[in-house]
């Protein structure tokens, strides 16, 4: 059935010409206000979430153990005693002591004393009589593995190796700068290079296919000879399962081919996307390191979590062991306080939950989690929209350099946190409550794991796929409305339909070019983090000497662990980097489109594209403007008079704008 007159295409009309745009609108507008308000609550909560646990927390109840007497060893007065000593390990037993049971095995009852670490002979006599063997066999592995001394000579390696490590991620970041930047002269190179290659091996496989199966046919060797057997290796030698190898290879080379034949425009297009971003990053370098501060902001939220997840945890509250229990504080107790039982003592019996504080601790940590996967994705949010609004500057500057504007990434930064954080958390709040989702689903089957039948199993492992498929949607989308909310100023629901409709109107060119982008950065990234693992490995195991004596390779204790460091970090560096040109491909991708379904190359309406797009395109403007003239400057009466001219029957002429 045809669409009904006057009814909307089903993705939206196509963007209509608007003479006053020319890039990102600086005249704007604060934008969902709502959620604005409800983000700084939940940042004002969690900054009181963090004063609480400052207040009631200590973390040396994590770090440090306890004796009875509720000093902590190895600190203070027990600076040179770093290990407690249980006088009668056997009572911690809690299958066979009562009082353990009742407490939860959270004091063993029996007096603890702190150590410097070597046992008396008792100890050991007592170890040795009383232990099984099987304990004793333990205790002999954990003291042959000392992780204390591994951990000091790993510091000693990175004590030595630190410099040379810091220069592998420098050359690591010198070369990932240096493919992006190149990537204007051999992207054409590396894209034909790849499909050449594929279609080379799909050919070779269906060369060895039909050799297989030849061999095997003229053998005579039948699927029917062998029947069912376990041996996998057995149906490699018919002739059924190489002619089925045969088809297979055969339509994946067809479907290439094909692709290459009827979407070539699409990927020259692509690569031209790919080029022009790598100009934009050349021009705007300091784009470059811009994820460094997004890094320290994602460093900072996880720091926050982990301390305030970590405060509230260890705020126990003791009891005094007299005939009746009440609160008592170990640096503070005096047992001649307590006339009526001279046995007084203050010793750890369990945690308080009693207070408000303590009822609602589990509730607590809950709002720890939620609020800090809400701000790192407002972090990375931040971030993407900073990077879209300093590269569309640059799309629709129509004099290229020249109309630029100064420090594009910082203004886009300051638009986006004076105009757009309501947005930008609105976003990151879908997200969240996505990951939420999934965060509990994972639980659940942790949980249940044991008890799950085969049906239960398959419908949690459908229902994570399912989400899991829609994270990386609502990410997509976030992505895009990022870039037109840094564009047009406009709130997050009306940026996110109008950029899924832009791309479901150029689904096949989204599709070409995302994948083109995809194997570029991939083989950029294996180049950059390949190439510096192995020049790491050939200098730290000593096939590569240093310059005069200043490291020898020799010295280091275990030389993998600078190599680790050193691959970890290059893939960090080049993760860092070439998600700026991801962010830029996107962005100038998304600006092309507009300016196709904008503009049409008139006078009134010219193309804000590069030259090459242009051409790919058969497309041109229709005049030439002045260096420094832009397409909507204010026309003449003379000016207007000689379009209208141009506009009636008459022949087509070119003129220049004075």
């Amino acid at each position: 059935m045809g669409k009904k007159e006057g009814e909307e295409p089903e993705h939206g009309e196509p963007a209509q010409f608007d003479p006053s745009f020319n890039g990102p609108l600086k005249k704007r507008s604060c934008t969902d206000i709502i959620c604005l308000f409800l983000f700084l609550a939940v940042i004002l909560g969690y900054i009181a979430l963090g004063i609480l646990a400052w207040l009631y927390g200590d973390p040396r109840h994590v770090l440090y153990p306890r004796n009875s007497t509720g000093w902590f060893c190895g600190v203070g007065p027990n600076k040179d005693k770093p290990n407690l000593f249980y006088f009668d390990i056997l009572k911690c037993a809690t299958s066979v002591n009562v009082m353990a049971s009742a407490l939860n095995g959270l004091q063993c009852p029996t007096t603890q004393v702190e150590t410097n670490g070597t046992p008396s002979p008792l100890l050991h006599s007592f170890l040795t009589d009383t232990a099984p063997s099987f304990l004793l066999r333990f205790v002999d592995i954990l003291n042959g593995f000392n992780a204390k001394d591994v951990a000091i000579r790993i510091f000693e390696d990175f004590a030595s190796a630190w410099p040379w490590i810091l220069l592998g991620l420098v050359i690591a970041m010198l070369v990932s700068m240096l493919f992006l930047l190149l990537l204007r002269f051999t992207a054409p190179v590396m894209v034909w290079l790849l499909i050449i290659g594929l279609l080379a091996a799909g050919a070779y496989g269906i060369w060895h296919c039909y050799w297989e199966y030849d061999q095997y046919r003229l053998q005579g060797a039948k699927i029917s000879d062998v029947g069912f057997t376990t041996n996998v290796k057995i149906y490699l030698q018919v002739q059924e399962t190489w002619l089925a190898f045969l088809i297979i290879v055969s339509l994946g080379e067809a479907v290439i081919l094909l692709t290459l034949i009827f979407l070539r425009t699409r990927i020259l297009i692509a690569i031209a996307l790919i080029q022009e971003s790598s100009k934009a990053i050349g021009h705007m370098m300091s784009a470059l390191f811009f994820p460094l501060f997004t890094f320290v902001l994602l460093l900072i939220c996880v720091a926050y979590w982990s301390a305030t997840a970590l405060y509230p945890s260890t705020c126990p509250f003791l009891r005094v062991q007299t005939n009746g229990c009440s609160f008592c504080s170990f640096q503070s107790f005096n047992s001649s306080k307590y006339q009526d039982c001279a046995s007084a003592r203050c010793i750890f019996i369990t945690y308080n939950e009693e207070g408000l504080f303590q009822r609602n601790l589990f509730n607590l940590q809950i709002y720890n989690a939620i609020a800090f996967l809400w701000c790192v994705n407002f972090v990375i949010a931040l971030g993407q929209c900073t990077l879209a609004g300093a590269f569309a500057s640059y799309y629709w500057a129509f004099n290229k350099p020249g109309d630029i504007p100064m420090f594009p990434v910082t203004g886009s930064f300051m638009r986006s946190l004076r105009y757009h954080v309501g947005s930008l958390a609105f976003g990151a709040l879908i997200l969240t409550l996505v990951q939420i989702v999934r965060i509990l689903l994972e639980y659940i089957d942790h949980k249940t794991r044991s008890a799950q039948n085969a049906c239960a199993r398959f419908i949690l492992c459908c229902m994570k796929c399912c989400l899991w498929c829609l994270e990386k949607f609502i990410k997509f989308l976030n992505r895009n409305a990022y870039i037109m909310i840094a564009i047009y100023g406009k709130n997050f629901c009306v940026s996110a339909k109008n950029a899924f409709k832009l791309l479901m109107r150029n689904i096949i060119r989204v599709v070409v070019l995302d994948k083109v982008t995809d194997v570029l950065l991939f083989f950029g990234k294996l180049l950059v983090v390949g190439g510096v693992g192995v020049l790491a490995f050939f200098f730290f195991s000593g096939r590569i000497q240093a310059p005069g004596n200043s490291f020898s390779s020799q010295n280091l204790n275990y030389y993998w662990m600078p190599i680790i460091t050193v691959v970890f970090g290059s893939y960090l560096v080049a993760q860092g980097f070439f998600s700026v040109y991801s962010m830029c491909v996107d962005t100038l991708f998304l600006c092309f489109l507009e300016d196709l379904e904008r503009n049409d190359g008139s006078i009134q309406k010219p193309y804000y594209m590069s030259k090459n797009l242009m051409k790919i395109l058969n497309k041109s403007n229709k005049m030439s403007l002045g260096q420094g003239d832009l397409p909507q400057k204010k026309m003449t009466s003379q000016h207007e008079d000689q379009i209208q001219n141009l506009n009636g029957p008459k022949s087509l002429k070119c003129f220049k704008i004075h």
